[in-house]
């Protein structure tokens, strides 16, 4: 984590927004994208404990509220590099009015596309969602290729596939492990517990820091300033981001746990265990290393894992329905980022966005 650059005050921003409203509306999208966030996303952590009845669903959601403010603050402090990856994904030119413009517009395809995804019940990757948002926004500016970072891409998509084949491996070996050693089903339970809390600890360290560098990155293109600043996380920002996505999660997501935790595979207890030590310690690698991965990717392909590994049954249908969801994230929510921006920067749309402005 740089030093300098963009270091933002609480007054500091109340003083940005004065001048410049649209600052003001990225702030508030940003805000709203991590609220689905927790409500769309966060439920994933806890989707083995509520379906194997360890928990009910309201203490698993609030388990997942308190683990996630935890690990925003936590990680955040030890390490922010996915934060740096998210902040300098594209770069969105000098023009702030256009700039700011597209942000917006990334925010709003990240939250079309997450609400379209929990319509149908189907775990999506609001981190993805919001990579491919911000690329197609770029895309729409003034330099079009030219502004997409290939070095933080390069990061998206190590983290994209080691998130699906490591949470799958290691959830598999977690289950081979755990029939050998034979636990007794209160130790799972127990086991259960701690590991639904670490995944939602996880899940927070690993979205909490996306959503702090998209809200910087929104501060500094307000400023004229960009890709090219180092920056700083302040504590208020940490503990607003996880506040709002603690709120997003006890706001629940009943329907993304019954897909991934009783639709896709029925789990027994030792299951429910084997899939909760194996996407938690590919997230906790993955954040370490400082790659942006995806919670909903790790613990839906360590379920997998787990469940194929004790000879659960795997409903084929839905797993290849999630699978499909994950692979139109990238270019789906890259064109509606896209589309937007382009809506944005219309005539129109400028009169509205920035009365006098034409981009």
């Amino acid at each position: 984590m740089g030093t300098g650059g963009v270091v933002l005050s609480l007054s500091d921003l109340f003083t940005q927004v004065a001048h410049n409203p649209v600052l003001g509306l990225t702030c508030l999208l940003v805000l709203a994208v991590v609220l689905v966030n927790g409500w769309t996303d966060a439920p994933n952590a806890i989707a083995t404990v509520v379906s194997t009845g360890v928990l009910s669903f309201r203490r698993a959601v609030a388990l997942a509220a308190a683990c996630n403010l935890l690990g925003v603050l936590v990680m955040t402090a030890i390490n922010a590099t996915v934060a740096e990856t998210v902040y300098s994904i594209a770069d969105f030119g000098p023009d702030r009015a256009a700039a700011l413009s597209a942000l917006c517009a990334a925010l709003c395809a990240i939250v079309l596309w997450a609400v379209l995804a929990w319509r149908f019940g189907v775990p999506t990757s609001e981190s993805h969602a919001l990579v491919a948002g911000l690329t197609g926004a770029a895309l729409a500016l003034p330099g079009g290729l030219d502004n997409i970072r290939a070095g933080a891409w390069g990061r998206v998509l190590l983290g994209l596939v080691l998130s699906v084949a490591l949470g799958w491996w290691v959830g598999g070996l977690c289950r081979r492990l755990l029939e050998r050693l034979h636990p007794s089903l209160p130790l799972c339970r127990r086991g259960q517990l701690a590991g639904a809390g670490a995944m939602a600890f996880l899940h927070g360290a690993q979205d909490g820091q996306k959503f702090l560098g998209v809200f910087l990155l929104g501060a500094a293109l307000a400023q004229g300033g960009g890709v090219g600043q180092t920056f700083s996380v302040p504590g208020w920002l940490m503990l607003l981001c996880a506040a709002v996505m603690a709120l997003g999660t006890a706001m629940g997501g009943r329907r993304i746990i019954e897909t991934v935790g009783r639709d896709m595979v029925i789990l027994a207890p030792r299951e429910g265990l084997a899939a909760d030590l194996g996407g938690g310690l590919c997230l906790l690698l993955c954040t370490l290393a400082g790659l942006p991965v995806s919670t909903t990717h790790a613990k839906t392909a360590a379920i997998l894992g787990a469940g194929s590994a004790g000879g659960g049954t795997v409903n084929h249908r839905v797993a290849a329905r999630i699978a499909l969801t994950w692979l139109f994230t990238f270019p789906g929510c890259g064109l509606l980022g896209f589309l937007l921006a382009s809506l944005f920067r219309s005539p129109l749309s400028c009169g509205i966005l920035m009365p006098g402005t034409i981009f």
